[in-house]
């Protein structure tokens, strides 16, 4: 009989790996809850799904800003670079609010520094 633990530890490691690199399903289910009624329930299978849609949509608007990074010759991706990629992409119902928003929270982060 063949040992089969390597294998398990393998696949085991595998599964940890990628668990990492997905939002906390707390999280999700949070954010999941506060747009829907307050006796609505999610399944674990719910919740799991839009971790792995979230997670995904993420890494493809990341892999969008970074190509512009390389082309730019920056090692840093900013803010702005993710607003780029978003509009880049054909999303400017989100691009525009977050550039409001990375706005604000610039002017709240400056402000705030000047308080110190």
């Amino acid at each position: 009989m063949a040992d089969n633990s390597g294998a398990a530890a393998s696949n085991q490691d595998q599964s940890i790996g990628e668990q990492e690199l997905l939002l906390p399903i707390a999280n999700i289910g949070r954010i999941m809850k506060q747009i829907l009624p307050p006796n609505a329930k999610i399944s674990k299978e719910g919740k799991q799904t839009m971790q792995e849609c979230v997670s995904e949509f993420i890494c493809f608007i990341t892999e969008e800003a970074k190509e512009k990074c390389r082309e730019d010759k920056r090692k840093i991706l900013n803010g702005d670079d993710i607003c780029w990629a978003l509009q880049n992409l054909g999303l400017d119902n989100i691009a525009e609010p977050l550039r409001r928003y990375l706005q604000r929270y610039r002017q709240f982060e400056g402000d705030r520094a000047n308080q110190e």
